[in-house]
């Protein structure tokens, strides 16, 4: 599990009216919440290998991503060539992704920050 607040993301996902930010704990610990279902948002930063990062983006360009997930699950590598920073609501009616690709030293964004709800952030969650 990732720290909410360390996700380049980040910033995109504050913006969006439909999550109410609260911090706790003197300032030190930060919650972020999908305001219609009142659910946690949780984050993970997953590395990926080349081919299931390639499979990975090819699912986020397909119009209906649903079928087009199908029975992939790509598997977690150490110092994978992608990441893909996931935020989603506990209750899988929320996800925020994003995939990136390791190029010229640094992680570059493939995708934009793609945010789903309903029954689509539940088939890519499945996929994780």
């Amino acid at each position: 599990m990732a720290n909410i607040k360390s996700l380049q993301m980040w910033n995109t996902i504050c913006a969006d009216a439909r999550i109410s930010v609260s911090k706790s704990f003197f300032g030190l610990r930060t919650t972020a919440v999908y305001n219609p279902t009142n659910s946690v948002l949780d984050a993970r930063v997953i590395e990926l290998s080349p081919t299931d990062g390639g499979h990975v983006k090819n699912i986020l360009e397909q119009e209906n991503i649903s079928q087009a997930v199908g029975d992939f699950h790509p598997k977690p590598v150490a110092n994978g060539n992608y990441i893909v920073e996931v935020c989603n609501s506990r209750d899988g009616a929320f996800l925020a992704i994003q995939l990136k690709q390791f190029i010229h030293m640094n992680y570059e964004p493939v995708t934009e920050v793609l945010i789903f709800e309903g029954n689509e952030a539940h088939a890519i969650m499945k996929m994780f």
